[in-house]
């Protein structure tokens, strides 16, 4: 494969992840701009967190699916919004910080198990 190539390559990969990216932009817009146009009466609160959650979680499975590089952060808020959507949803709205504290200690308690399974693997 020679230096073209592998440029060409990186290239589709960029902007691959610009198109994507702008995708996910014009989803959250589209989401936002219908929200607003109904009265709060008729859009049940969380719907806004719910649905901004799907699209971050969804744009990374997406990238994933085609080998592209997910972004760990976009991934952590979805999570998040996702879970803050959903508790509203069945009226029991949550507080943010919270989630975000038990969701970072969970992804230190999985990167622990991780690592040790990958130096475990290494050793036999």
């Amino acid at each position: 494969m020679s230096n073209n190539d592998i440029q060409n390559f990186k290239d589709k990969k960029r902007k691959d992840v610009v198109r994507l990216d702008n995708i996910g932009w014009g989803l959250f817009l589209i989401v936002l701009g219908v929200i607003w146009l109904f009265p709060d009466k008729l859009v049940p609160e969380g719907t806004f967190l719910f649905f901004v959650g799907i699209i971050l979680l969804g744009m990374n499975l997406i990238k994933y699916m085609k080998g592209l590089r997910t972004n760990g952060f976009t991934i952590f808020l979805g999570i998040i919004a996702i879970i803050a959507g959903l508790c509203a949803f069945l009226g029991r709205p949550v507080s943010i910080f919270p989630l975000i504290l038990i969701l970072w200690g969970l992804s230190i308690l999985i990167q622990i198990i991780f690592k040790k399974k990958r130096i475990s693997e290494k050793n036999d």
